[in-house]
């Protein structure tokens, strides 16, 4: 089904062959109903975005491209009514990797890390600039949570298609999130930092006084904080990541273990405690907003297959929850985008 869908894609993508000085048939399946630019005026648009720099690899880029093509032929009835240019490294062109051969050109990148290209945020803007795009897509993974990408593209005047940086300092977080995630009423697990509220500033950031309200400071602190929290618990470094920076712990022992073995890993970061809630599963809710401050929930899908606390596959929509819980958890998502303003 997938290949057949990828073939349909792509059938739809070439132009109708025309004979010099003969227009394409009136009633044939690929006369563009729509333009761009008068779909655009029509729902309201403040302007056309057609090419599209598709900074990343992978999956990630095929379903995009495949994605936007498919709604460009739905709504204008023409899937080249968008350009996409690619980045393309070294080993994705030696890969004949789907993703260039479905994207309209090309621009090879250094190989190796992905510093050297897809996380190069410097690298992005340039082939932006040089390509005169309209927009940048980050997809996921890469440079698409580096605030530096969005301010990059805002100071080359090319549209960002993700969240603003504010939003990515202030979510990216695990503290600070948590702050205004109960500040928006979103029901929070047992932690160290239950009943602290703040608003996110111009700049992404919470106040200083509610912030380090939040972190502990010591082992002492960390241990009343699990008295009253109750065993086990987890101690997190917010800075840390892949597994880094995270232990369980079931008792007075094994925290003074784990705080020594968190703040030696991820030296420098704050620290914060949680209640471990055993046998969870790792639901997450699927949001889109727009410059306006609208958001709306899409749908969601569980995450709970991992290895080393890292996802391998997802599933949606999420099954195991129950209806009317899940959307009590899509609207406290909401909330809390839009408290922050959310867009992406």
């Amino acid at each position: 089904l997938a290949q057949a869908k990828l073939s349909q894609l792509r059938a739809a993508h070439r132009p109708v062959p025309t004979t010099a000085g003969v227009a394409p048939d009136p009633g044939s399946a690929m006369t563009v109903k729509t333009s761009l630019e008068e779909y655009v005026k029509a729902h309201g648009g403040q302007r056309v975005i057609r090419r599209i720099l598709i900074a990343n690899n992978g999956m990630a880029a095929t379903k995009a491209i495949l994605s936007m093509r498919q709604w460009a032929f739905t709504e204008l009835g023409s899937s080249s009514e968008l350009e996409f240019i690619a980045m393309a490294s070294k080993d994705d062109l030696e890969a004949n990797a789907e993703f260039i051969r479905l994207a309209d050109s090309y621009v090879e990148v250094p190989p190796g890390k992905n510093i050297n290209n897809y996380a190069n945020v410097d690298l992005i803007v340039q082939v932006a600039k040089q390509k005169a795009v309209h927009c940048v897509w980050p997809g996921w993974g890469h440079a698409s949570e580096k605030p530096e990408l969005p301010l990059a593209c805002a100071a080359a005047g090319i549209t960002f298609l993700g969240p603003t940086a504010p939003v990515m300092h202030a979510l990216g977080d695990k503290i600070a999130s948590t702050i205004l995630a109960q500040s928006s009423k979103v029901p929070c697990i047992p932690w160290n930092g239950e009943g602290i509220t703040a608003e996110i500033q111009s700049d992404g950031s919470i106040p200083e006084e509610p912030f380090k309200r939040a972190c502990l400071q010591s082992y002492e602190e960390a241990k009343a904080c699990a008295k009253r929290i109750g065993y086990p618990v987890v101690l997190k470094a917010s800075e840390g990541g892949g597994g880094k920076g995270i232990r369980k712990c079931a008792n007075d022992e094994e925290l003074k273990v784990g705080w020594e073995q968190v703040t030696a890993e991820v030296v420098g970061s704050p620290i914060f405690m949680m209640q471990l809630c055993t046998g969870a599963r790792h639901l997450e809710v699927q949001l889109v907003g727009d410059e306006y401050g609208n958001c709306v929930a899409l749908i969601g899908r569980d995450c709970s297959t991992q290895r080393r606390f890292q996802k391998i596959f997802e599933e949606g929509p999420p099954t195991i929850a129950d209806k009317d819980d899940f959307r009590e958890a899509e609207k406290a998502a909401q909330r809390l985008s839009m408290s922050v303003g959310y867009r992406g």
